[in-house]
């Protein structure tokens, strides 16, 4: 799957358009390079996206070509990995 349209299907960014911004702002990495809207995402692979002063960085987990929000939408207080993408380098109850 396109990285734009994981983007936004994983719900890590709003809008395809605005993930293709950031990706040709240079604002996403995948597996520590700088990625092109268009590049292809599989399971297992790091994406890291800077918003301003913040930086995201998840696991790719797997590939769905549409999501429910509850499946998308990180669970509090459970610690359980989300289903489209993990934050590998986060702790689960920290927000």
């Amino acid at each position: 799957m396109r990285l734009d349209k994981f983007l936004k299907v994983s719900r890590l960014i709003k809008r395809r358009t605005i993930a293709n911004e950031a990706c040709d702002a240079g604002r996403v990495t995948v597996n520590g390079k700088v990625a092109k809207a268009s590049q292809n995402v599989k399971p297992g692979d790091i994406i890291e996206i800077a918003f301003g002063q913040k930086t995201v960085k998840v696991q790719v987990k797997a590939i769905a070509e549409t999501t429910k929000k509850e499946e998308a939408a990180y669970q509090k207080g459970d610690g359980k990995a989300l289903r489209a993408y993990d934050r590998p380098h986060e702790h689960p109850l920290r927000r």
